[in-house]
């Protein structure tokens, strides 16, 4: 018998992890069998702060690969873990080229190729770190999305380390299944995909990210009305940002005077919808003129 699709939610909890990770993890591990005690994290931070991993450490005896790319937060990390001898911490840059993947790092440490649980959290290249992996399979996979694009959007950042812009939950779902992943439950900003071979065991009736995904606080959503105005609704804030509001102000692209629907326009204002008309094309022209010659 099927169960609620979003059941998983209902274990929710936080040891170290920040939205309900710690009691997801522990109940996707109970459903999956033969578990084998090894998990991976990066960023880890100091292996402490939103740490993922850092429960299953302390109260199931896993052995762990920490990495993190920040030498300060990197000195935390090896400090914390200092008298433990499973965890291995690993100051390096996780990347997608083949001198910098995931595979790469891995190879060098005695974790076997189907370990338990990897969390992916770099607010960035995501995506492409994930995308890079062949060699290693693990069960279970927490990556982060950014909650800011709607459910029903495809996103990727380019690849490029000095992008800080993250992908959609749906680029990443479909990115999941061509790897052999599926969807299983969906946080603020973490989704947890699990094998597809384990999928069943979950008895979900629907893994769409639109049933799965529950919590939409984050996403501002931008339309226009017939009069050219621009409109937003719901967050109205950027959340890595100390919640800056966003102005409805601050994205009109119509002058006030012609933020009309253009029957409405008198003879004055259609003198200016021509002149502003013009203007757009000629600047879409250079633009696009300017973009030919960066590319040549």
């Amino acid at each position: 018998m099927n169960k609620s699709p979003t059941w998983l939610l209902d274990f929710k909890s936080d040891t170290y992890s920040q939205t309900g990770e710690d009691g997801i993890i522990n109940k996707i591990l109970e459903v999956i069998p033969q578990n084998d005690n090894w998990c991976v994290e990066f960023g880890a931070w100091d292996g402490l702060y939103d740490s993922n991993t850092r429960n299953l450490i302390e109260t199931k005896d896993y052995s762990a690969i920490l990495i993190e790319a920040n030498k300060v937060k990197f000195a935390g990390l090896q400090k914390n873990y200092a008298q433990n001898k499973n965890v291995n911490t690993i100051n390096r840059f996780v990347g997608f080229e083949k001198e910098d993947n995931l595979d790469q790092i891995l190879k060098m440490t005695p974790i076997p190729n189907d370990f338990d649980f990897l969390s992916i959290d770099i607010d960035g290249n995501d995506y492409h770190v994930w995308k890079a992996m062949s060699e290693y399979n693990p069960k279970i996979v927490c990556i982060e999305f950014n909650p800011t694009i709607p459910t029903e959007i495809e996103f990727i950042q380019s690849a490029d380390d000095s992008v800080r812009q993250g992908a959609s939950l749906l680029s990443l779902v479909k990115l999941g299944k061509d790897k052999g992943y599926e969807l299983v439950s969906v946080l603020k900003f973490n989704a947890f995909f699990v094998r597809s071979k384990y999928y069943p065991l979950f008895k979900i009736e629907s893994n769409s990210p639109k049933v799965l995904r529950t919590d939409l606080s984050d996403i501002t959503y931008l339309f226009s009305g017939y009069d050219g105005k621009i409109l937003l609704t719901g967050s109205l804030r950027l959340p890595w940002h100390g919640g800056i509001e966003l102005r409805e102000s601050k994205v009109q692209h119509l002058p006030r005077i012609i933020q009309k629907h253009p029957s409405d326009y008198g003879n004055f204002e259609k003198i200016i919808w021509k002149l502003y008309r013009l203007f757009s094309k000629l600047h879409t022209l250079i633009r696009k003129q300017d973009r030919r010659q960066r590319k040549s």
